[in-house]
């Protein structure tokens, strides 16, 4: 650090650790040195480290995550909604590999919420698919899939066997189905949400609500999807 520039330490630091960024040497989604570690390297306190920090983490450049560290903010991934959106098509359209992990599948009664979604009685019969979504082994979404158990019968053990569910729905009898409604609210992440996330607990989730149909206008899923907005920006296409 030159320190008769006229040019605070902090801000050398800042600019430091952008240039470092910008060249690749620390990549998106990577973990930056600690406090204490970036303060050996550059030979000041921490709380010069700190401002550094806070003013990249108020540029974008940074997220700061209470208790984890501070990590180069990934590239903003664009979620198109469009009449056929397709997780894997998603993903697979930025470049990036899909991947999933289920976190439950099971058979429940639907709430007032889900009932609405899916056009039936409070109380019915629904099976509930809740996966965490990755892009090249970054979380990106938790979706939670509702479908109408008895309009659908066999779509647990469908579900079950297959990795996609357009495969599970054409095992039922569903060839194809579109995007019928969505709509887009945010609020802040629970503490699991976050966790599964990796996000920190003060930037909000977008939070989707989208009701797929059959060419019959039938419908064959009702989907809550959260996304980290560190992360994922919503477009509509017409």
């Amino acid at each position: 650090m030159q320190r008769q520039e006229g040019v605070a330490l902090w801000r050398q630091i800042a600019l430091a650790l952008q240039r470092d960024i910008g060249a690749g040497v620390l990549p998106p989604g990577g973990r930056l040195p600690t406090e204490v570690e970036l303060s050996q390297q550059f030979g000041v306190n921490r709380h010069t480290v700190r401002r550094a920090l806070e003013e990249l983490s108020r540029g974008g450049l940074v997220r700061i995550e209470q208790g984890r560290g501070s990590f180069v903010a990934e590239d903003v991934i664009d979620y198109t909604v469009g009449p056929r959106t397709r997780f894997s098509e998603w993903i697979r359209r930025h470049n990036k590999e899909p991947s999933g992990q289920v976190l439950r599948l099971v058979e429940l009664a639907a709430d007032t919420t889900v009932a609405a979604g899916l056009n039936v009685r409070v109380g019915a019969r629904v099976v509930l698919l809740e996966r965490l979504g990755f892009a090249d082994e970054r979380p990106v979404s938790i979706a939670s899939h509702y479908f109408p158990a008895t309009r659908l019968r066999g779509i647990l053990e469908a579900l079950r066997e297959t990795s996609t569910i357009t495969e599970a729905l054409t095992r039922v009898g569903v060839s194809d189905y579109l995007r019928q409604v969505t709509r887009v609210s945010a609020r802040l992440p629970s503490p699991e949400e976050a966790e599964l996330l990796h996000m920190p607990r003060n930037r909000p989730l977008l939070i989707t609500e989208n009701i797929n149909v059959d060419h019959a206008g039938a419908v064959v899923e009702f989907g809550v999807g959260r996304y980290p907005t560190p992360r994922v920006q919503i477009v509509f296409e017409p």
